[in-house]
């Protein structure tokens, strides 16, 4: 019960902050990256950096759940659970805040159509794979998660 509490109130057992997040390089129906530009505002995670879509779990869902869920909350367009393939998974410090830790899932998203996506949070950011080393200022799990990606097709 106080591990639970501890979860939902986002601390670690050592009272340092502790995140978890899904999130999902997603790739639309030309085969580009979709990107999230996310907002310039206090108070948010990476303000105006270029990142993955997704977010933090909330209660006791799951990182596949939370990622359908922070994807649709985002876009406004639904993808279904089985489209998501796992990639990887960090766990360790938290490179985006700079203090506690985080565990993150990856997700792949693949054939999402880009025109019908609404972004409600930030900005569409299209790329294509050459491009990806042009986009200035990726945030570090973004980073985590392509660097995760192009390994996977070596």
């Amino acid at each position: 019960m106080v591990s639970r509490f501890i979860r939902e109130q986002g601390m670690s057992m050592n009272g340092t902050q502790h995140r978890e997040i899904a999130c999902a390089i997603m790739i639309d129906t030309c085969g580009r990256f979709l990107l999230q530009q996310r907002d310039d505002v206090p108070g948010i995670v990476c303000p105006g950096m270029v990142g993955l879509f997704g977010g933090h779990r909330e209660g006791t869902e799951t990182f596949l759940q939370c990622v359908v869920r922070e994807v649709h909350e985002e876009t406004t367009y639904f993808v279904a659970p089985q489209r998501f393939a796992p990639l990887t998974s960090y766990n360790g410090p938290d490179p985006d805040v700079g203090h506690g830790s985080l565990h993150c899932e990856f997700f792949v998203a693949r054939a999402i159509p880009a025109d019908a996506l609404l972004v409600t949070e930030g900005s569409l950011l299209i790329a294509k794979q050459n491009e990806l080393s042009l986009v200035a200022s990726l945030t570090p799990a973004a980073l985590f998660g392509m660097k995760a990606f192009r390994d996977r097709l070596r």
